[in-house]
C-alpha cells in the first residue's frame, strides 16, 4: 500500500514531491489511455475509490497527510486527464492546469484540504483540483481545438 501511496516512489523526491508525483501520473496515463478510454476511466474509478484507504493508511504510519504521499496526485491528474484530448499538448496543458489549481488550491480546494483530514481530505481536495483543471480544459479545448 505504501508503495501506491507514494506513486510507485515519486512521492520520495526531494524536492517538489507532488509535481514529481504529477509526472509520474502523467507518464503512466499515457499506455493506460493507449489501452482505450474504458481502460483509463476504469484505472481512474479504481484509483480514486481505492485511493482513500491507501492514503489513510500510510497517513497513520507517517502521522498524518506527509508530502510523500502522492497517490491522490495520480488520482486527480488522471480525472483531468480523462476531459483531455488525445494529443501531447492538451496533456500537457492538463498536467500545468492541475499543478495550478493543485498549488494555489483556490476556494473550496482549501477549505477541503483545511477541514477534511484522512484518507477522504487527502483524495478529495486533489479530485477538485482534478475536475476543477478539467473544466478549464475543457474550455480552452473548445475555443482553440
Amino acid at each position: 500500500m505504501h508503495l501506491l501511496a507514494l506513486g510507485l516512489g515519486s512521492g520520495l523526491s526531494p524536492k517538489a514531491p507532488g509535481t514529481a508525483g504529477s509526472l509520474a501520473a502523467l507518464l503512466l496515463f499515457i499506455p493506460l489511455a493507449a489501452l482505450g478510454t474504458e481502460w483509463a476511466v476504469l484505472a481512474t474509478l479504481l484509483a480514486c475509490v481505492l485511493g482513500v484507504p491507501i492514503c489513510e493508511y500510510t497517513s497513520r504510519q507517517l502521522g498524518g497527510d506527509h508530502g510523500a504521499i502522492v497517490w491522490d496526485e495520480f488520482a486527480g491528474l488522471w480525472l483531468c486527464l480523462l476531459f483531455a484530448l488525445p494529443e501531447p499538448v492538451w496533456w500537457l496543458l492538463a498536467f500545468a492546469l492541475f499543478r495550478l489549481f493543485d498549488v494555489l488550491k483556490p476556494w473550496p480546494i482549501r477549505w477541503l484540504d483545511k477541514n477534511l483530514h484522512g484518507g477522504m481530505g487527502i483524495m478529495l481536495d486533489d479530485l477538485l483540483a482534478g475536475a476543477m483543471a478539467a473544466f478549464v480544459l475543457l474550455l480552452v479545448q473548445y475555443a482553440f481545438a
